[in-house]
């Protein structure tokens, strides 16, 4: 069994946490979990995989009780995972080899990925938006981990929704979440790297999960206009309310093929689009 630390907050999990660490069990050395109190069964359930089950308070950024798990790993390779997301064998079995590789190897690995033209042009858009995600040169201490997002009873594989990365495993003291944002990424000392495969994402298993995700998520975007003062202007409502959701319903269903997804897919698209208008709303709602 490799020498590997399987790490997850979670907080009301219980229909997700089983399922989640069925798939880790068989290839990592240790398990934590950094609960947040539920109030679920999430806990128990979890206490059957480990020992190794913290219970704490649940602050507001997630990613606070996230890197408590981090901390709390003592391995040398550390998979950080959300108790929604599904290792599949394909995945375990390259998360196992490149862990035992050196940098040289991992370097020619990285150099022959059968996607890598598509993964560097998604860690482009990520590094536009967020700066630069590691080092150009150094160990590589990092790896994003494409994902496949379910919903509605379909795992996505258009609109722009693939391979929606996330650096999940990591080289211990190498890279931390600074749990400042709770869309940042992760802080790496050293080069990041990319696995093939994809891990599966339950996150949407029903619509309306998927809609108390969509809720949080335009929450988090209004309380963003708030700390930017942003202005409540004729523009910005134009902005808002038109021109953005028009822009991105039609860049996923067109430009990113959003349509080959089915109904689906032109759900998704259609509801992704809505949290600018949805998110302005509330912000010229507020009177403080």
């Amino acid at each position: 069994m490799a020498r590997i630390s399987a790490v997850l907050a979670t907080f009301n999990e219980e229909e997700n946490i089983a399922e989640c660490l069925e798939s880790v069990k068989d290839f990592v050395s240790e398990i934590v979990v950094v609960d947040g109190t539920s109030t679920d069964r999430t806990v128990e359930i979890a206490k059957k995989y480990t020992d190794n089950v913290f219970v704490t308070d649940n602050p507001p950024i997630f990613h606070i009780n996230k890197q408590k798990a981090i901390d709390k790993a003592k391995n040398q390779w550390i998979l950080q995972m959300d108790a929604d997301e599904r290792i599949t064998k394909e995945l375990a079995g390259e998360i196992v080899k490149v862990t035992e590789m050196s940098d040289e190897q991992l370097a020619e690995y990285e150099n022959n990925l059968p996607d890598r033209k598509l993964f560097l042009r998604h860690q482009k858009l990520i590094e536009e938006r967020d700066g630069r995600v590691g080092d150009k040169d150094g160990p590589f201490n990092a790896f994003f981990i494409p994902r496949r997002n379910y919903f509605l009873g379909k795992y996505l594989r258009y609109g722009g929704t693939y391979p929606d990365p996330a650096i999940r495993l990591i080289r211990k003291g190498k890279a931390y979440l600074p749990c400042k944002d709770v869309h940042e990424q992760m802080s790496v000392e050293g080069r990041v790297g990319w696995l093939q495969n994809y891990m599966l994402h339950k996150d949407s298993p029903t619509f309306e999960r998927y809609l108390q995700r969509n809720n949080r998520y335009i929450n988090l975007i209004t309380r963003e206009m708030k700390e930017q003062r942003l202005p409540k202007s004729f523009g910005n409502a134009l902005s808002y309310f038109l021109v953005k959701p028009l822009d991105w319903f039609l860049r996923t269903q067109i430009r990113h093929k959003g349509i080959l997804d089915g109904f689906q897919g032109i759900i998704f698209s259609f509801f992704s689009a809505l949290r600018f208008p949805r998110a302005y709303y509330r912000y010229l709602m507020n009177s403080d």
